[in-house]
C-alpha cells in the first residue's frame, strides 16, 4: 500500500509539474503573439514610415545583381542552344536560381534594407532572407556551371583546367567539406551577433557590408555541401550537419529571445518610432530566428531524409553480379 501511494504521488507530482511548464509554456506563446500584433499594429499605424523609406540602390551591390544575372541569362542561352532547353540545367534549377535572385533584391535593395538599421527584427529578417532562403536556392540553380557557358570558348576551357588544378581544387573541397562548411557557417552566424561587431555593423557602411558578405557566402558554401551530397553516406552527414546547424541557429535565437536585457543599445533610439522598445525589438527579431527559420531547416531535412532513405532502399535492391565458376 505504501508503495502504491508512493507512485501515486509521484504521477500526481508529475501531473503537476507537467501543468506547470504547459503553463508557462503557453504564457510565453501568448506574449510572443501580443508582441508580434502589437508589431503589425504600430506598423499599420505609421504607414507614413513605410512609405519614407527608401530602396537602396547601392553600386556594388546592383553592379553583382546586375553581372550575376547578365551571366546567368547568356550562359543559359548558350547552353540550352547547344544541349536543347531543359538539358544541362533544369527549368526548375532555373526557377530556383531566379527566385534566388529575386530574395536578394528584396533583401538587398528593397526598403527592408535600410529598416534594418531602424528595427533589429527587419535585420533579422534580412539575415534570414540571405542565409536560409536566397542561398539555397541559388546553389540549387547552379550558377557556377551556367556561369562558365556565358564565356568565349577558350576561357571557358581555360577556367575549367584551371579549377580542376589541385592548386584550387584542393581548397575548395576542402572548403565545401560537411565540417568545414558547418564551422565558418556557424562561426559567422554566432561572431556577428556578438553586441561589438553586430554595433560596428550599424556604425558603418563598410563593416556592414563585410557583414552581409560573410552570411551569404558561408551560408552559399554551407548549403552546397549540403545539397551537393549524392552518396548515401554523405548524405547521412547532410543531415547531420543540417540539423546542429538547426539546433544552434534556434539557441541563439532562443537566447535573444529569453533575454532581459537589449544587446544592441543602437535601436533604443530607433525601435521605439515603430511602438517597439529595443528589447521587444530584440526579442522579435529573436523569434524570426528561432522558429520560421527553423521550420524551414525542418522541411529541408525532411527533404534531405527522404533522399537518403530512398539512396538506402535503390542500394538495398540493386541486384548483385553472380559469381562465375
Amino acid at each position: 500500500m505504501f508503495k502504491l501511494g508512493s507512485v501515486s504521488a509521484k504521477k500526481e507530482g508529475l501531473r503537476t509539474c507537467n501543468l506547470r511548464a504547459a503553463r508557462r509554456v503557453g504564457f510565453a506563446g501568448a506574449a510572443l503573439f501580443a508582441r508580434t500584433v502589437a508589431t503589425a499594429h504600430s506598423l499599420h499605424a505609421h504607414p507614413h514610415a513605410v512609405r519614407a523609406l527608401p530602396w537602396s540602390f547601392e553600386p556594388w551591390v546592383l553592379c553583382c545583381l546586375g553581372v550575376s544575372a547578365g551571366l546567368y541569362a547568356l550562359g543559359l542561352v548558350r547552353l540550352w542552344r547547344r544541349a536543347g532547353a531543359g538539358r544541362g540545367v533544369h527549368r526548375v534549377q532555373v526557377l530556383a536560381y531566379a527566385a534566388g535572385w529575386l530574395v536578394l533584391v528584396v533583401a538587398l535593395v528593397s526598403p527592408l534594407d535600410p529598416l534594418d538599421s531602424q528595427l533589429f527584427s527587419a535585420h533579422m529578417i534580412q539575415h534570414e532572407l540571405l542565409m536560409i532562403v536566397a542561398a539555397p536556392l541559388l546553389v540549387v540553380g547552379r550558377p557556377l556551371a551556367v556561369w562558365a557557358w556565358a564565356l568565349p570558348f577558350q576561357w571557358r576551357r581555360a577556367v575549367g583546367h584551371f579549377f580542376h588544378r589541385p592548386a584550387w581544387r584542393v581548397p575548395w573541397l576542402f572548403v565545401t567539406g560537411a565540417f568545414a562548411a558547418w564551422v565558418l557557417h556557424a562561426l559567422a552566424l554566432w561572431l556577428w551577433h556578438v553586441p561589438a561587431l553586430f554595433e560596428a555593423a550599424l556604425a558603418n557602411e563598410a563593416v556592414h557590408a563585410l557583414q552581409h558578405i560573410a552570411f551569404l557566402l558561408t551560408a552559399l558554401v554551407f548549403w552546397w555541401s549540403v545539397l551537393g551530397a549524392t552518396t548515401r553516406k554523405a548524405q547521412g552527414i547532410a543531415l547531420l550537419s543540417l540539423f546542429t546547424t538547426m539546433v544552434h541557429t534556434g539557441a541563439l535565437g532562443a537566447l535573444l529571445t529569453l533575454s532581459t536585457v537589449a544587446w544592441y543599445p543602437s535601436y533604443a533610439a530607433t525601435a521605439p518610432a515603430w511602438g517597439l522598445d529595443a528589447l521587444e525589438d530584440q526579442q522579435l527579431g529573436g523569434i524570426v530566428m528561432w522558429v520560421p527559420a527553423g521550420l524551414i531547416y525542418v522541411v529541408c531535412g525532411l527533404v534531405l531524409a527522404a533522399r537518403w532513405i530512398g539512396t538506402s532502399n535503390l542500394a538495398a535492391v540493386r541486384p548483385t553480379t553472380p559469381a562465375t565458376g
